[in-house]
This record gives structure tokens, sequence and C-alpha cells, in this order.
């Protein structure tokens, strides 16, 4: 099945509609960021200002889950990121594999953002010979032949591509093949894989443009 960026998800009990998890994450990040500045509360406005999302929504999806703020005073910051990382499922670590040690893979590898959220890069693959072993994040690069074993071994579900677009449909294959079933692309290909595989699909230039258009409308 040809899998786009995903429009939709399954809303149980416990899930979240992914609109609500989309802007949810948009939160945590603000919030991160308010953390790491040394603020200790927050208010709805004040993340409306950062995510461009109407205060209004921001307070309405914060509701739904409990009380978290008091008018006036605003959010405890600390409160209200283990709240939400309770209910994006955040908590924890979770390992992630990244596939392509180019200039995109080392800037992933290399940024602090994953480690803030619980996210580590557990292993780097490449097939480039003249790139095994180099350092890239908190490890080296792999061995691409590696990859189905480190899989299993370091019981990774996520994988990251960030290799040519003519590479990433056998890297897909390959992933999903050694369990893989959430695939970050960073190509631009557009991904065959089974029904049960998600894949999310980044482009800056899409994204530039979107936000263009809004800025020249």
């Amino acid at each position: 099945m040809l899998q786009t960026p995903v429009e939709g998800a399954r809303v149980g009990e416990n899930r979240v509609g992914v609109g609500v998890a989309a802007r949810l994450s948009r939160y945590l990040q603000v919030l991160t960021q308010a953390q790491k500045m040394g603020k200790d509360r927050i208010s709805s406005q004040e993340i409306a200002d950062y995510t461009n999302i109407n205060a209004t929504q921001i307070r309405r999806d914060l509701s739904t889950f409990g009380k978290f703020g008091k008018r006036g005073v605003g959010y405890s910051i600390d409160g209200l990121l283990g709240e939400i990382r309770r209910i994006l499922r955040t908590q924890g670590q979770h390992n992630i594999a990244l596939v392509g040690a180019g200039r995109l893979g080392q800037a992933i590898a290399g940024s602090s953002i994953f480690e803030e959220h619980g996210i580590s890069i557990a292993a780097v693959f490449d097939n480039d010979e003249r790139k095994l072993g180099t350092p890239i994040g908190h490890g080296e690069v792999l061995d691409y032949r590696r990859l189905h074993d480190m899989i299993h071994d370091k019981n990774i579900v996520v994988g990251v591509l960030a290799v040519p677009a003519g590479a990433a449909q056998q890297a897909a294959n390959d992933l999903v093949e050694a369990g893989v079933r959430i695939i970050f692309n960073y190509s631009e290909a557009l991904l065959d894989v089974p029904a049960d595989v998600t894949v999310h699909t980044s482009n800056l230039a899409v994204e530039l443009l979107h936000a263009l258009y809004f800025h020249l409308a």
C-alpha cells in the first residue's frame, strides 16, 4: 500500500485523535524550551504565540484531560510536561534507528532534541565503507549489513530515513523486514509499505511553501 503522510488515526479508549496529538506535540516542544529557559509557569496565550494555535483551542485541548491551569496564573510547566508526555506515551526510553550518515544524518544524530524527549538514536547505519566506525552522535556509524540484527538486539520499532530518494524504498523494505513499524522519511520518495506500517514524511521545502502561502495570502 502506498503510504503518504498520515492524515488520520484510530481513536481508542486510551488514544487521542491525530489532530490533538499533533497539537500536544507542539505544546510539548514549547514547554520543553520554556523549561530550559528557567520558566516555571506559562499561559495559554504564551503557548499560542509560539505555536500559532488559538489560545482557546489550547485551553480546550488541555481541559479535555483535566484541570492543569488556573485563570490568571497559567500552567505549571513541570506538571504540564509530565501530563502531556503521559498522554502521548513518551515516558521512558525509546530506541530508534537512523539510516544514512551523510550531512542530514549527522545533523539528526547530533541534535539534542531527541534526548530531551526520551528518544535514543540507538544505531546509525550506512553502506559507505569510508564512514564505517566514524563517530556520530553518541555512537559510531555501523555497517548497513548489520541492520537486521541490531534492530532486534536493541528492540527498535522506529526507523528514520536520511538517504537519497533512490535508496529510500530499499531501506524502508529492510527496516520493515527487520520489524520496524514506524518510519520517518526525510527523503522525497513515496514509500510503498505494508498497511500496518506508518510512514511520516517530512519535506522542508513543502513546509516552507505551506508557511509562505499563509504569509503571502
